[in-house]
């Protein structure tokens, strides 16, 4: 599922989201392919500078919402990891 996730850091990331079983406290989500969308509205990849690892672990609690990507930035994205 490819979401767009508004992150609590006010962060917006466009990726591929699963939901994972974990004990609690654990990270629960694995990001896939994370994209950082800019505020120019283009996508780059995300701690790019820092890992090469393309699933990430996330807590939920540093999610804020999910929403599903417009046709356009969806399209950029599908074109990027494909």
């Amino acid at each position: 599922m490819i979401q767009v996730l508004i992150l609590t850091n006010q962060l917006n990331l466009i990726t591929e989201i699963e939901e994972v079983l974990v004990d609690f406290g654990e990270p629960n989500c694995k990001l896939v392919n994370p994209y950082l969308i800019n505020n120019d509205g283009s996508i780059s990849p995300w701690l790019k500078s820092m890992t090469n690892d393309t699933e990430i672990m996330m807590s939920s609690d540093k999610i804020l919402t999910l929403v599903e990507p417009n046709g356009k930035l969806l399209d950029e994205y599908l074109e990027i990891t494909k």
